[in-house]
């Protein structure tokens, strides 16, 4: 089965989560994705300490959720030939992809600059914290601090008075991948048109943004944030607990519509046709909100988080548990759909990781390839760039180019 970016070549030079990640789904695609690292290696490989999970080269799922489906080579670019090493591994690729700081890649030569006067055909895509203009466009940006701190997401969503949440590791990286992974995919159609390339930037601080796009509109007109679940404008979209301190959400959207019903569901028919609480507008204006609240959370106190996932489901109305990762692992929806995929590693262990969401129905589920050891496929690619060995041996001992190191091992 034929696979929908068969053919295209993919230089990888990124580190820790947005950046890679774009490539890993590229490479899950059918792309050939090769990822450059330097003899001290991408810090990604042993991030799993801060992710509270083990890592090592048999198993390392905190650097394979951003680095499945990649070959793996080692080049110095602070050395002449491994700067020619890399430029020839850009001569017949599609895409350039980087989370590099400009500055820096200004000082290799490797920026967009130089390389469309060197490749005038190459996609050149970059990740970066924050814009390319103004003070901070050299500035180190990263998820936590440019995606959902000065991007607003932590003061937006955090419950009025009280601290912001703790969100999981990367939550607005993996967002990003997949605004910079669309961005991709529309330059190569470009590419294939005119046969030419171009620049392609997504900054996280951007992106927070327009991920926000109903609180960074509805603001300038007094929608103010951050707000408590207890004085919601809908009384309806909000979360509650159970008698079994258990969350869910509830999301029902037309509430005039479905106030009886509602009503009815938790046990209090005496409030059918209430005109204190039965027009969403009237709620809002008379600033009732709280009083009704508090209301359902008295009723949905009264029993376990299922009866009311199942009575809510019976009568199709949108209501759902908040669950956590562990309750995920079993849950049929995630199963069923390959949302979850389990993968045997060397360790012996079987894992699970999420798939992409993104699915073709011409390749069905996307293979998936677990990461290999730093600089393992250096002498592969090598060889098909037409580098003899005696020429690979030669650039290894020159420290120009590495063979494979494992996690530990010195840096050469």
């Amino acid at each position: 089965m034929g696979k929908t970016l068969d053919g295209i070549k993919i230089v990888d030079m990124t580190t820790f989560l947005a950046a890679p990640t774009v490539a890993r789904v590229l490479g899950e695609w059918g792309a050939d994705v090769i990822k450059v690292e330097p003899p001290k290696g991408d810090a990604e490989r042993t991030q799993g300490a801060v992710f509270n999970m083990h890592y090592s080269d048999d198993e390392n799922l905190g650097f394979d959720i951003s680095n499945l489906n990649k070959r793996f080579v080692t080049l110095n670019l602070k050395k002449e030939e491994g700067l020619q090493a890399f430029d020839d591994l850009l001569k017949d690729a599609d895409v350039f992809l980087t989370n590099i700081r400009t500055k820096s890649l200004k000082h290799l030569g490797i920026d967009y600059d130089h390389l469309k006067k060197q490749f005038p055909r190459l996609i050149f895509a970059q990740v970066l914290g924050y814009g390319e203009h103004g003070p901070n466009k050299d500035a180190a940006g990263f998820d936590a601090t440019a995606y959902m701190s000065r991007g607003g997401v932590l003061g937006t969503t955090m419950e009025a008075g009280q601290s912001p949440m703790n969100p999981a590791n990367g939550y607005g990286d993996f967002q990003v991948s997949m605004c910079l992974t669309a961005g991709i995919c529309a330059a190569l159609i470009k590419q294939a048109r005119t046969g030419k390339g171009d620049k392609i930037t997504v900054s996280l601080h951007h992106a927070a943004l327009f991920m926000q796009n109903v609180a960074m509109v509805s603001a300038q007109y007094g929608n103010t944030y951050p707000k408590s679940r207890l004085n919601v404008a809908n009384p309806f979209n909000d979360c509650f607990q159970t008698s079994d301190e258990r969350w869910f959400v509830m999301c029902v959207p037309v509430f005039n519509r479905d106030y009886n019903k509602v009503m009815k569901l938790i046990g209090r028919p005496d409030l059918v046709d209430d005109e204190r609480y039965n027009n969403i507008d009237h709620i809002n204006e008379a600033n009732l909100n709280r009083e009704f609240i508090a209301i359902l959370d008295e009723q949905f106190k009264k029993q376990p988080l299922q009866h009311w996932v199942d009575l809510f489901k019976e009568n199709d109305l949108p209501l759902e548990a908040c669950y956590v990762p562990t309750e995920i692992y079993d849950d049929a929806e995630a199963l069923d759909n390959d949302e979850l995929r389990k993968l045997q590693y060397p360790s012996g262990n079987k894992r699970l990781i999420p798939t992409n969401p993104v699915r073709f129905e011409s390749m069905g589920d996307p293979e998936l390839k677990i990461s290999r050891a730093q600089g393992a496929d250096t002498v592969e690619v090598l060889s098909e760039l037409g580098y003899s060995q005696d020429k690979i041996n030669q650039l290894v001992a020159d420290g120009a180019a590495g063979t494979t190191r494992h996690i530990g091992d010195p840096v050469k």
